[in-house]
């Protein structure tokens, strides 16, 4: 993935030559409007005048938005870029209102007038330069994945396709039909305000940490569960901060499996899917031991912590083994628990005791406990067990 000043870089190249474009063009289409007859035309110039001020937006947003994490916002700067489609589409939304309405007002009017042929020209020129432009910008704006430079390069796209509309008003009004090129106007200012309503729209369900469409969350789950000793992946939510996207899930491994060992697994997803998906930023995973997904039934916080399990055991372990080194390990299941011991063998001797027979009475001894599932005693062969006192 392109780093983060190279993707800056970029982005702020094709913004500043659009800019120069377009404020070419707005004088020119303005200029050539005004001088000759076409209402149209000046719409357009507007238009395109108008994204001047949309670019310096974009310029100052790419900047800001691609700083790196501070204090104030840990999660980094993206989303000012997500905020600034918004009011990028927004303005887009504005402008084609005012134009609509004074093109509806010269309709009504029948404030009709003949354009002449270099309006024609200025027209066509206006098409071949920013078609030309919207297919650089968006190239650019895939190959850094940027919302922002996608949208911008859709902008163009929004002024060639006005150009094309305000070409045929021109031409049929020049062929007698004046109030062509008012329509065309009206068209235009439509076809401006659609481009502004997807692009606020689209961003604004970004915003609210709207999900990725399912078949995007379908092919990040099937990476995850590829990753070897990963038993089932649940609680998956997804969002997009920017060109990133972030992610929570809850990774289910084998409940005997040490605490590293299953940070060690939620580790090694976490990789499998920035090497597949570049577009992956912040991942944050949660290791359960089982499916925790369903919190309609009762809460495993009623379980028994280590030291009420030591609590229960100890007095009733022989007396020569209730100061003696042991291994104690706890399987949590949603409501049940299991419980490894293990003494040296050394100890065992000395107390004259034998795993079988203190597994029974242990059983046996927690047997009332509705949590309980399971409990064996073993020996050590090793000298230096964990130990919990």
């Amino acid at each position: 993935m392109t780093n983060p000043t190279e993707r800056k870089q970029q982005a702020e190249r094709i913004t500043v030559i659009g800019a120069v474009i377009d404020g070419l063009l707005g004088i020119i289409k303005v200029v050539g409007g005004s001088l000759f007859h076409s209402s149209a035309l000046v719409v357009d110039g507007i238009h395109s005048l108008s994204d001047l001020l949309t670019d310096f937006l974009v310029v100052v947003l790419i900047r800001y938005s691609n700083q790196a994490p501070d204090q104030d916002h840990p999660w980094g700067h993206a989303r000012f870029e997500t905020a600034g489609t918004v009011m990028l589409g927004g303005l887009l939304i504005a402008v084609a209102g005012a134009i609509f309405y004074d093109s509806i007002l010269a309709i009504w009017a029948s404030d009709f007038v003949t354009p002449e042929w270099p309006a024609l020209v200025a027209a066509a020129i206006s098409v071949l330069a920013k078609e030309s432009i919207y297919r650089y910008t968006l190239a650019v704006g895939q190959r850094i994945k940027s919302d922002l430079i996608i949208a911008n390069a859709w902008h163009s796209r929004t002024d060639a396709l006005s150009s094309i509309v305000v070409l045929v008003g021109v031409a049929a009004a020049m062929s007698g039909l004046q109030w062509l090129d008012t329509v065309a106007a009206a068209v235009v200012a439509v076809m401006i305000a659609k481009v502004g309503w997807d692009l606020c729209w689209e961003n604004v369900r970004e915003l609210v940490d709207t999900s990725l469409p399912e078949e995007d969350v379908e092919a990040l789950k099937t990476c995850v569960m590829a990753v070897d000793d990963v038993c089932n992946v649940h609680s998956f939510k997804s969002r997009k901060m920017g060109h990133q996207i972030l992610l929570e899930m809850h990774l289910q491994v084998a409940s005997e499996l040490s605490a590293s060992e299953g940070h060690f697994i939620g580790c090694r997803a976490v990789d499998a899917l920035k090497h597949q998906f570049s577009d992956i930023g912040h991942v944050i995973f949660h290791i359960d031991t089982y499916d925790d997904e369903d919190t309609d039934d009762a809460p495993e916080t009623e379980l028994p912590l280590r030291q009420q399990v030591l609590d229960l055991i100890q007095p009733k372990l022989p007396e020569q083994l209730v100061t003696a080194p042991l291994e104690l390990r706890l399987h949590y299941y949603r409501h049940h628990l299991a419980i490894e011991l293990a003494f040296q063998q050394a100890d065992l001797d000395a107390a004259g005791v034998n795993p079988q027979t203190l597994q029974q009475q242990l059983q046996q001894e927690l047997r009332s406990h509705p949590w309980w599932s399971q409990l064996t005693v073993a020996s050590l062969a090793v000298s230096d067990p964990s130990k919990v006192s």
